[in-house]
């Protein structure tokens, strides 16, 4: 008979608490994960788990081999924290300062590793396969860690014939899990615009271009991209997140830096307001006489789920949880490293609710208060080891 892992998580409850709490004390940034790394490995080791290292430096790759032939499925955590400064009060506050796990990835990697337990105990009764990839430098985009994880070989050897990951997201509650047949995250692109003009004293600006006011008028201009150059039924946002200027108050600024990003989920979407972002920003800034030096970076893809595994993610988790336990979500336009996994692979992404019900306030994702109910720790370790099995099964019937 088909495995299950219902309650069963509970056996490993406090373990993996501890093992996601040692990673908040101890959180390491995008291509750190040196530590990270280690801990994992020793999961693994201590458990029996075949495992391979070094992947993109700090990725494992963990094996369970079914007592019967079959396919391979391959889950997915990511690793690496972010340069947030926490402001937390709980008793295992990140002791790094400047870096914190704010959007969950030290729930990931536990998660992953039990969920690694519980199939190691059923490994015999697989028919194929399980690849256990910790993956670092989620949070690097544009370059990420997915992308280097395959190119060095991380399924050299098997190639997975469908893969998942799950994301905590504190707008669903614990024991709820949010999937979409399609899109589910948006393409993340960066820029960098710095704004050209002249210095001068602030008591004679007709001598002067005064890059602060020409910043200005761009931000403003790049306003109407989204609002007048994409049809509104289509998701697009596009954000200045940081600008620098200026040296003295009695100084006119010859020179402003100004960061952001654009998000959509389509590409011909995406391609519309790129085209107009450098059209904008070299109109705008030509007609003040000042010059716009442009730096843009394309981002992840979007996340895209095969409609066929996403099905399944919701059927695994009304079985674990309840025909109520997959509401109808709205895709998200934060940028996800998964994407170029599911660009190879047919998969699924998915979100696991990991708010309190008597939440008052939700705290997002990169928050510096960020936290979470770990009752949903348990559920999100046997709703992983659920998918591979429900997954292998279902890959051995075609």
């Amino acid at each position: 008979m088909k495995p299950t892992m219902k309650g069963k998580g509970g056996q490993y409850q406090q373990e993996i608490i501890a093992l996601r709490r040692h990673l908040h004390r101890h959180p390491e940034l995008s291509g750190e994960e040196y530590e990270t790394s280690k801990k994992v490995q020793e999961q693994l080791e201590e458990h029996g788990i075949h495992f391979n290292s070094g992947y993109a430096t700090t990725g494992v790759l963990g094996v369970i081999e079914g007592g019967k032939p079959g396919r391979t499925v391959a889950l997915r955590a990511d690793m690496d924290a972010l340069p947030i400064d926490e402001k937390n009060d709980h008793d295992f506050v990140s002791e790094v300062e400047g870096v914190m796990h704010a959007c969950g990835h030290d729930a990931h990697t536990a998660m992953l590793v039990g969920a690694a337990w519980l199939l190691k105990e059923v490994e015999e009764e697989l028919p194929g396969r399980v690849l256990l990839i910790f993956q670092p430098a989620e949070e690097m985009s544009p370059t990420g860690g997915a992308q280097p994880m395959m190119e060095e070989g991380v399924f050299s050897e098997h190639q997975p014939e469908a893969i998942f990951a799950q994301h905590v997201w504190p707008d669903l509650t614990v024991g709820q899990v949010g999937v979409r047949r399609r899109e589910i995250t948006g393409m993340s692109d960066n820029f960098e615009v710095v704004i050209q003009g002249a210095s001068g004293h602030a008591s004679k600006p007709h001598r002067t271009t005064d890059a602060i006011v020409v910043a200005n008028q761009v931000i403003n201009a790049l306003q109407s991209i989204v609002s007048r150059d994409v049809n509104p039924l289509s998701a697009s946002v596009l954000t200045i997140g940081k600008i620098e200027g200026g040296s003295r108050y009695n100084a006119v600024a010859d020179t402003v830096t100004m960061q952001g990003t654009i998000r959509t989920l389509r590409q011909e979407i995406k391609e519309r307001v790129k085209d107009r972002f450098y059209s904008v920003v070299n109109g705008v800034a030509g007609s003040m006489e000042a010059t716009a030096h442009v730096r843009y970076w394309d981002g992840y893809p979007a996340t895209i789920n095969t409609p066929e595994w996403a099905e399944q993610v919701c059927a695994t988790s009304q079985a674990l949880l309840g025909d109520e336990a997959t509401p109808e979500i709205e895709p998200s336009l934060g940028g996800e490293d998964f994407s170029r996994f599911l660009l190879e692979y047919p998969g699924a992404y998915f979100h696991l609710g990991v708010a309190s019900p008597d939440d008052e306030e939700k705290k997002q994702l990169h928050d510096p208060r960020f936290g979470l109910d770990e009752a949903a720790l348990p559920i999100g370790t046997e709703l992983m080891a659920q998918l591979a099995v429900d997954a292998l099964y279902r890959l051995a019937d075609r």
